[in-house]
């Protein structure tokens, strides 16, 4: 199992495996009271994932260490340091999960613990989805925006095994969508998407 961060420059590996992670997934849930019957729970769109990892950075050769791993703990710790300062969306994934998403460095927390030089440390990141304009209209000799809400798109990286039903059934619980899914990425074959591929996901209303 690889932790691998992507920028457009930068394929960052943790250098060990870390012992844990964490995602959060969810939906915002509203609360109401309605008279003469109470507290009602009226359930929302979907929420940004927080990430957690807990990983260790090396200062020495141990035999557990990628093979791509630096002896430079405080150069990863610079790195992390540096995509959150300079808001850096990056690419997280998880291999041999289903975590591979856009996100953001909101915290690094590190430190050294047993006097080794190795550094421990908590990444926490959140997730970022790109954010469309909305074109202007132009009506006679007068410009005015068009009163829409920005649209919000979710990307998705096909991995082996992968189909547009499948894809459609885990993100919007209807296989039957596959053909305008296709449509909406000019897939000329529904049957045909390889690993390696990134599918637009739009809000299910678009399909």
């Amino acid at each position: 199992m690889k932790f691998i961060f992507l920028d457009k420059n930068t394929e960052l590996i943790v250098p060990v495996t870390p012992p844990s992670f964490e995602v959060s997934h969810g939906i915002n849930v509203e609360t109401i009271n309605i008279h003469a019957l109470g507290d009602v729970a009226l359930p929302g769109y979907g929420t940004l994932a927080t990430i957690k990892v807990n990983c260790m950075f090396p200062s020495k050769a141990y035999p557990f260490n990628k093979t791509s791993a630096m002896l430079d703990p405080y150069g990863y710790v610079e790195k992390f340091k540096d995509w959150s300062d300079n808001r850096s969306i990056i690419r997280f994934v998880i291999s041999e999960t289903t975590v591979n998403l856009q996100a953001i460095i909101s915290s690094i927390i590190y430190g050294e613990k047993d006097g080794t030089g190795d550094v421990y440390a908590t990444i926490e990141m959140r997730e970022y989805r790109n954010l469309y304009p909305i074109q202007t209209s132009s009506t006679g000799n007068k410009t005015r925006s068009t009163e829409k809400t920005s649209v919000t798109v979710q990307t998705y990286t096909v991995k082996s095994g992968d189909t547009l039903s499948s894809i459609c059934r885990k993100y919007y619980g209807d296989p039957s969508l596959s053909l305008k899914l296709a449509k909406h990425n000019n897939i000329k074959n529904v049957n045909l998407i390889y690993a390696g591929n990134v599918i637009k996901l739009p809000s299910k209303s678009l399909l």
